[in-house]
Order: structure tokens, then C-alpha cells, then sequence
């Protein structure tokens, strides 16, 4: 996390009728040089200021286009660190990406540091080529999550792998077991090592058919770090497994429990299919609940669900509490009930760090001629993390219609969005 200064005494007093104020007269001025860009998890202060509303890339490609067609000059992206250095590598240079907070990060995130990668990395191929007496024929091609550092995405693009958003994981795990940028050579194995959430990729594996007690292991970096060196997997475990799973998660979504929908079943045994609650999740949640849930997709993906919802429906929805409440309020006027999975708190406190006062405060400076909070991407990762998004993008991939496909419990849907 970086270090965020105290704002000054003016930007803590205000009402938050009087900051939306101050908020909309600069927006007014800078005019077409700003681009104001609200993630979902965001709160409805900060998002009625956003110009464009979506999941982390939908925006930083919004970014992208906006910025050319109005010749813009600034990005405020009102969601966490890795959001804004994905939208610096898609904007033109000399285009300022700003992050009003810089405590603003993502944990996920946080769990999959570069030096660690290439530990695992050289670890795993070295516990590979034992296995095999020294001679192994295969390759392991690494897939990272949209939601990593650009260090990670740079690894990973470096080391000829791809980049993956929740809706597209399937697809891109796909064209790595083929090969990846090259073609499989007959009786040649691949392996993927798939960053930094091991619930979409879990998930992820069992979508495709794989029996993920055998055909995934787990790579702990903070066992690594203790002395462990496959990160708490056995060699046999690497040996027969498919997909290497990092072990990261949502600190969101890992508060979806079992029970949560097991709940919600035993009240409402009674009640005839067309009556009972229609559970929707999102794959960053542990298998346990997907499998257990009737729908899981992503930020997107439940967005569009939830908005074609018949009325009379009930859903409960399985992410962060923001998105659901706004979700809720709207399908209310529809006829449709919606409300969270679980009576916690599962709000992204990261995202949660961007509010009003620290919006008007990045504004107020680019009105005064002054860039504060950039956020860019070292110049020698940007290659090597643009060639993962890169190809990611190029990859043929079902649209947000897409048919759903059947795991072990709920369907998952292809929707655009991490």
C-alpha cells in the first residue's frame, strides 16, 4: 500500500451536498481535458460524478477511447492501484492517470509480489525436471487475473503468458493448455500457473471438466518464504497437476460461506421452484459456494442478470455490498427482490478509501495546474505487461450472451468484466 497525505482541514468540513458542489464546478471547468471514470464497488457519492461507470477494464479501455476522442488530458480512475496502472499501460502517453487516494489497493493484489513469482517459477521447474530425471518435456505458461500489480502482468507477459478478466478465465486457460503463443508439440505437456486468485481458477478448472482434487495444486508464497520450497505442495502434487494455483483471494468475496446458501435453501424448502431465491455469485468466491449457488459469473455478467430479472423474482447476490445495493434499489422499482448473500459487511475497504474529499482535492489541483497521485507504470515493465493484455484482447472470446456451461454446482455465465 502507498502512503496517502492527510488532505488539508478545508476538504474534511464540508457537507457532502457542499463537496458534490465543488466537485461539479471543477469538473465544469477543466471540461473536455478531464475524464472521471467510478468502479462498480464504488459509492454512490463518488459515482455520480463518474462519467463512465463499469468493472476494471471495460473502464481502462473507456479510458483509452474517451481520452482520444475528446483530447483529454486526465484520468481519474475512482477504484484501486492496480485499476489505474492497467488504464496508464491502455492510454496514450503523456496522458495523466490519477488515483485520488494511494492507500487505495486491492489485497488480492498484494498477495502476488514479482520477486515471489520468480521464485515459484524457478522452483517449479526445477521440482519439474527432477520429477521427469531431468528431462522434462513440457512448459508451464503462466495466466494472471486482471486484478495484479503491472509487475505481475509484466512477469507474466514476459514469460509468453496471458492475462485473464473472470468472464474470459475459461477462454484464456484454454489457449494456454493448446500452447499459448506457440503451438502444443505432440507429447509435449502444459502446465498453467494461474495468478493471483486461486478461486478463479479453481473454479475456473472445474468449469472445464477437471477434477480439481487432482487436476490443481496450490503454490503458497508465504510457505515458500518459510523454507517450503513448492509452497506447501509435494512434488508428486506439482508433478500430476494441471493448473498451479497461487494462493490469493478476495478479501470480498472470501466471506461468502456455504452456509449462507445452505440458509437460504432450509427456509425456503417449502416453497415451490417458481417461489424460491435464485442465488447468483461471483467466481472470486470459494468453490464450496459456486458449486453451491445457481448462477455465477461476473461483475458484469450479474449486473445484466439482475437488470433482466422478471418481476417477482427473488436473487441473492454473492459481492460487494456497494454494487448490490445499487442493484437491489433498482430492481425494487421493478418488481424484483434483491439483497446480499450475507448479513456481513462485504465491502472492499480499499475501494472505500475513495471519496469526495480526496476527488475534490485531486480536481482542485489540476485546476491550479498540478498533478497529484499519477500513477505509472515503470517504463520497463509496460512492454512486457502490455503483450499479456495484448493478448488477451486478440483472443476470440464469446460475448456477455454468451450460453452459460454447467460445474459441479452453479452455472457459470460469460459476461465483459473482472
Amino acid at each position: 500500500m502507498l502512503w496517502q497525505p492527510a488532505l488539508p482541514e478545508q476538504y474534511l468540513k464540508p457537507t457532502d451536498a457542499e463537496l458534490g458542489a465543488a466537485i461539479a464546478a471543477r469538473r465544469k471547468q477543466l471540461g473536455n481535458d478531464l475524464v472521471i471514470l467510478g468502479h462498480h464497488y464504488q459509492t454512490d457519492e463518488v459515482i455520480q460524478h463518474a462519467d463512465f461507470t463499469g468493472d476494471s477494464l471495460k473502464l481502462s479501455q473507456l479510458a483509452a477511447q474517451k481520452v482520444a476522442e475528446k483530447n483529454a488530458k486526465y484520468v481519474v480512475f475512482c477504484g484501486v492501484h492496480f485499476m489505474a496502472e492497467t488504464a496508464d499501460l491502455l492510454t496514450p502517453e503523456g496522458v495523466s492517470v490519477i488515483l485520488p487516494d494511494l492507500s487505495a489497493g486491492c489485497s488480492m493484489a498484494d498477495m502476488a509480489d514479482y520477486d515471489d513469482a520468480l521464485v515459484a517459477w524457478d522452483a517449479l521447474h526445477e521440482a519439474l525436471n527432477e520429477a521427469h530425471g531431468g528431462r522434462w518435456k513440457g512448459r508451464i505458461i503462466p495466466v494472471t487475473y486482471i486484478n495484479s500489480s503491472a509487475a505481475i502482468k509484466a512477469f507474466v507477459g514476459a514469460k509468453g503468458g496471458c492475462v485473464c478478466t473472470s468472464s474470459n478465465a475459461r477462454y484464456v486457460l484454454e489457449w494456454a493448455m493448446a500452447g499459448g503463443v506457440t503451438p502444443r508439440a505432440s507429447g509435449e505437456e502444459i502446465k498453467v500457473l494461474f495468478l493471483p486468485d486461486q478461486h478463479l481458477g479453481r473454479n475456473t478448472a472445474a468449469s472445464m471438466g477437471m477434477d480439481v482434487a487432482s487436476a490443481t495444486a496450490l503454490y503458497d508464497p508465504r510457505k515458500a518464504q518459510k523454507g517450503e520450497r513448492l509452497g506447501g505442495s509435494t512434488p508428486r502434487q506439482i508433478k500430476s497437476a494441471t493448473v498451479i494455483l497461487w494462493a490469493g483471494h478476495c478479501s470480498v468475496h472470501k466471506l461468502f460461506r456455504p452456509e449462507h446458501v445452505e440458509q437460504i435453501r432450509a427456509s425456503e424448502a417449502g416453497l415451490p421452484a417458481s417461489e424460491r431465491t435464485t442465488v447468483l455469485v461471483h467466481p472470486e468466491c470459494a468453490k464450496e459456494v459456486v458449486d453451491l449457488a445457481d448462477l455465477a459469473g461476473s461483475t458484469e455478467y450479474i449486473i445484466n442478470t439482475v437488470n433482466a430479472a422478471k418481476p417477482g423474482t427473488k436473487w441473492s447476490i454473492g459481492t460487494e455490498v456497494h454494487l448490490v445495493t445499487r442493484l437491489a434499489r433498482a430492481a425494487a422499482a421493478r418488481g424484483v427482490h434483491a439483497r446480499i448473500l450475507s448479513d456481513c459487511q462485504c465491502l472492499c475497504t480499499t475501494m472505500y478509501r475513495i471519496d469526495q474529499p480526496h476527488l475534490l482535492w485531486v480536481l482542485d489541483n489540476l485546476a491550479a495546474g498540478k498533478v497529484v497521485n499519477r500513477i505509472s507504470v515503470h517504463a520497463g515493465a509496460r512492454e512486457p505487461a502490455l503483450s499479456g493484455l495484448r493478448r488477451m484482447l486478440a483472443l476470440s472470446v464469446p460475448g456477455a450472451k454468451a450460453p452459460a456451461v454447467k460445474t459441479a454446482g452453479a452455472r457459470v455465465g460469460a459476461g465483459a468484466g473482472d
